[in-house]
């Protein structure tokens, strides 16, 4: 099993950006997948989930409106689209999924939101 988290960056307060993780090494589609975020000091939050095939979703109420998780099943991929973004968004963004009780990590995306 293989993650691979990309798109982060510094942004100014309300700019956006899109994350994307490409999955390898299990059936991508059968499976949730989340993001998760850690701000420095802070332990890792849960941030957005999505479901296998039906993709519905779920977001933490600090993001809700304004971050929108999606999948492309095609590519085994899975993004996070994030505007309004606030310096309080800034963190390693990390993509995740949960197979046979074990969690697995991408490597993490640095997003910084800073004027």
């Amino acid at each position: 099993v293989q993650l691979v988290d990309t798109g982060g960056g510094l942004v100014r307060p309300g700019g956006s950006l899109t994350l994307s993780c490409v999955a390898s090494g299990f059936t991508f589609s059968r499976y949730v997948m989340n993001w998760y975020r850690q701000a420095p000091g802070k332990e890792r939050e849960l941030v957005a989930t999505i479901s296998t095939t039906m993709g519905s979703t779920n977001y933490a109420d600090s993001v809700k409106g304004r971050f929108t998780i999606s999948r492309d099943n095609a590519k085994n991929r899975v993004y996070l689209q994030m505007n309004s973004l606030k310096p309080e968004d800034t963190g390693v963004y990390y993509c995740n999924t949960n197979i046979g009780r074990r969690d697995y990590w991408g490597q993490g995306t640095q997003v910084t939101v800073s004027s």
